[in-house]
């Protein structure tokens, strides 16, 4: 029978560093948790991966103690759901699990796929699954406890210079199919639209916001799904799950109702959130179909009163 040893050397606490100076940051990065997510009329457990760290200020101590941060974050798979307040206790435990080495501040951050299904824009009864990447990102630094929220949507845009040119095209072939015709019947234009209307399309693309909030820390949920709808209804073109052909049309005419450049997105994103969400600050991507490179912008209301 294997002899189970009792008394283990710590040299974190019996060895002095050799160089003495505090540091700002240490922990864990990419620890894999379950969490639970509950807020309206969702719940849900997902797969989180966790970073945790604390601070150092003591130059004697050789190191922190992880496994006690681990077992903090661990115990997270058994309370019914994070809160705001939830990250908060969690913050002010890792700093009194660590007062042997000075330590007063704490900082985590959560990144999971928020999984939501979608109904189809007409078709009844036709959902599917989108997943959001979601962060979280909590901080007690001096006693002072500060949580931001960011979510990533997926979006279509497209760009209306693209558009206007293609109406321009579109418009010279009818010109110069019927400028020599006096009478022109509404079902004779109906039929060289059926051929000729796309003779020129917009191009379109993939685009994505990456939208940060600060959450108020007496908040009863962190309030995702509430970001994301507010960040879809204010583009108007999420994208899409599962669809037939009356969804796809429906995609298409939103779509034609929502030219956007890049500017327009993150503008509208911004005006959407404001005065719903605490320090909206917004990250527009559109992964161009006709160039090799992105289109981006930035906007935040802090940057507009400096303006």
């Amino acid at each position: 029978m294997d002899t189970v040893l009792t008394d283990l050397p710590d040299v974190s606490i019996t060895e002095s560093s050799p160089n003495l100076s505090g540091l700002q940051w240490v922990g864990m990065q990419g620890m894999d948790l379950p969490i639970q997510i509950a807020e309206a009329d969702y719940r849900r457990e997902v797969h989180a991966r966790a970073d945790v760290q604390v601070n150092l200020p003591a130059p004697q101590m050789k190191g922190i103690h992880m496994s006690r941060l681990y077992r903090l974050m661990d115990g997270l798979d058994t309370v019914e759901a994070v809160t705001p307040a939830l990250l908060h206790q969690v913050l002010h435990a890792m700093v009194e699990s660590h007062q042997d080495c000075e330590t007063t501040s704490a900082r985590l951050r959560l990144s999971f796929d928020l999984l939501v299904r979608r109904p189809a824009l007409v078709s009844a009864e036709l959902a599917g699954w989108k997943a959001y990447p979601i962060e979280l990102r909590a901080t007690l630094q001096q006693g002072q406890y500060t949580l931001e929220a960011q979510a990533t949507v997926a979006y279509s845009s497209t760009c209306p210079c693209s558009a206007a040119l293609a109406r321009q095209l579109v418009e010279q072939a009818f010109l110069d199919a019927f400028s020599e015709r006096d009478n022109v019947t509404p079902a004779r234009v109906a039929d060289w639209l059926r051929q000729h209307a796309t003779l020129a399309t917009p191009h379109s693309q993939r685009s994505e916001a990456r939208v940060t909030v600060t959450l108020a820390p007496q908040a009863p949920t962190l309030g995702l799904i509430a970001l994301i709808d507010g960040v879809e209804q204010a583009v108007g073109t999420p994208v899409q799950t599962a669809v037939k052909r009356a969804d796809e049309q429906a995609f298409a005419a939103l779509n034609g109702q929502n030219l956007m450049f890049v500017e327009d997105a993150a503008r509208r994103i911004q005006a959407g959130l404001r005065g719903r969400f605490h320090r909206p600050r917004v990250h527009v991507r559109h992964l161009e179909s006709l160039h090799p490179h992105d289109a981006v912008a930035w906007a935040n209301d802090e940057l507009s009163e400096n303006l």
